[in-house]
């Protein structure tokens, strides 16, 4: 078991010496490392282009927008998981997963895998990248996993074996729906959703780097404006001209990282809670949110129904989180352990405006200061206090743990001081999530 601990930022553990003894034992249990959103390439496979990671727009970017969910597909296809990505002469290379895989490879004794050409030692000292199209709904990508590692194990003559996956951001929420409803889609209807744990037999343990077990909010600000490469209270900065408000409304995987019905919250003009049903269509077009009810020309540009595109996209949204948050047994079959940062503060609770010239709402997803319709006016200090939570600068928290949702995973956590985008390469969550996996060991 691990406790909850915090982690200096000060000094770095020696990985090298610390899994010498890890490294050089063989028979560990196979691992399977899942990227978040905007972490694996995607391509256009009759051209061989990569359209994302790229500084510029291809004639081929955006998924189709109709009601028709199932329908809204293009021609790419998802990579290689993105290691290091320069996106311009200017900007430095970032190194994304890089470190995370040469954490694996270099100290704690794993190769790489193949999931068509299978070594026939590859049920052991072996990790496994799941790239996926990140755009794409969450339970397709869930689903296809679980395909993935059946075949695998098919391929390898182990049908018994587990998997423990390490699974960073959105990539977490794939693993544990994978887990919890294995190969099935969401039901139906309205009614209530009882996990199956059908995927316990492929999954011996998720380690979750940075996952919003109960939603991001910076999601929802990431519809309304458009994504930013900077995280929590730096200046909004967009990826030159990729990922605006426009792209991204056409993306399901980013209404379902929002948060969860439990978890939204919204304030006032007094900073005091405010009732608002995230998931209600309706409640879009009253504040004028995303570019659907925001831009006219965006509206006037696509001909299919996008109110129908909306309601459908939300609904699907809201089902999923259902699923995830329908965690009734207190010990599942599946040890879920939590890494992540609590020391960036973190958008947890946007501010709902009146515009009483302009006859319009605004929503503060940056604080700033204003005035109350009565004249009173709140500083910028109080603003913020108000509507950041600690975090990783994109996930809070009281998200990653699932405070709502989970029983005991705070006795599974352990925190660091890092932003989101660099948990994955910080030494110290790395020990941890090392450790969390290293001594399980195939029989």
């Amino acid at each position: 078991m691990v406790s909850s601990a915090c982690i200096s930022a000060r000094r770095t553990p020696n990985l090298e010496n610390i899994f010498a003894t890890a490294r050089a034992r063989t028979g560990k249990r196979p691992v399977i490392v899942i990227p978040g959103i905007l972490g694996t390439e995607l391509m256009n496979p009759k051209t061989g282009e990569i359209v994302w990671p790229s500084a510029f727009r291809t004639s081929q970017e955006g998924l189709p927008i109709s009601p028709d969910l199932a329908a809204n597909h293009d021609d790419l296809v998802p990579g290689k998981i993105i290691e290091t990505v320069k996106l311009a002469r200017v900007l430095p290379e970032v190194y994304v997963y890089r470190d995370l895989l040469v954490a694996l490879r270099r100290f704690a004794g794993y190769r790489d895998g193949d999931w068509n050409n299978p070594a026939a030692d590859g049920y052991e000292d072996t990790f496994y990248v799941f790239p996926y199209d990140w755009r794409q709904d969450n339970v397709s990508n869930a689903r296809e996993l679980i395909r993935r590692i059946s075949q695998l194990k098919t391929k390898l003559q182990r049908p018994d074996l587990k998997f423990n996956i390490v699974a960073h951001s959105m990539g977490g929420l794939i693993a544990r729906y994978a887990a919890m409803y294995g190969d099935a889609d969401l039901p139906p209807g309205d009614g209530p959703i009882q996990p199956t744990w059908q995927g316990a037999a492929h999954i011996s343990k998720i380690v979750m780097i940075g996952v919003p077990n109960e939603g991001s909010t910076d999601a929802f600000a990431t519809l309304v404006e458009g994504y930013s490469i900077t995280e929590g209270l730096r200046r909004r900065v967009p990826l030159l001209n990729k990922l605006t408000a426009e792209d991204v409304v056409s993306v399901p995987s980013v209404f379902q990282l929002m948060p969860h019905a439990r978890a939204v919250r919204f304030l006032d003009e007094n900073l005091q809670p405010l009732a608002v049903d995230l998931y209600d269509p309706e409640v879009w077009k009253r504040y004028g949110w995303s570019v659907i009810y925001s831009s006219p020309a965006f509206r006037q540009h696509y001909q299919s129904d996008l109110d129908a595109y909306l309601a459908a996209t939300l609904r699907r949204a809201r089902r999923f989180q259902e699923a995830l948050d329908a965690m009734r047994d207190s010990n599942p079959p599946v040890v879920l352990l939590a890494i992540g940062g609590d020391c960036e503060e973190t958008l947890s609770s946007p501010v709902i405006l009146r515009d009483e010239k302009r006859n319009r709402w605004l929503t503060l997803t940056r604080p700033r200061e204003y005035r109350t319709s009565t004249g009173v006016k709140i500083s910028k200090q109080k603003v913020t206090e108000a509507m950041y939570a600690p975090g990783d600068g994109r996930v809070t928290r009281e998200s990653l743990l699932g405070e709502n949702v989970f029983k005991n995973l705070s006795r599974y956590a352990v925190f660091g001081c890092d932003l989101h985008g660099q948990l994955p390469r910080n030494p110290s969550l790395q020990d941890n999530a090392l450790t969390a996996i290293v001594g399980e060991v195939i029989n």
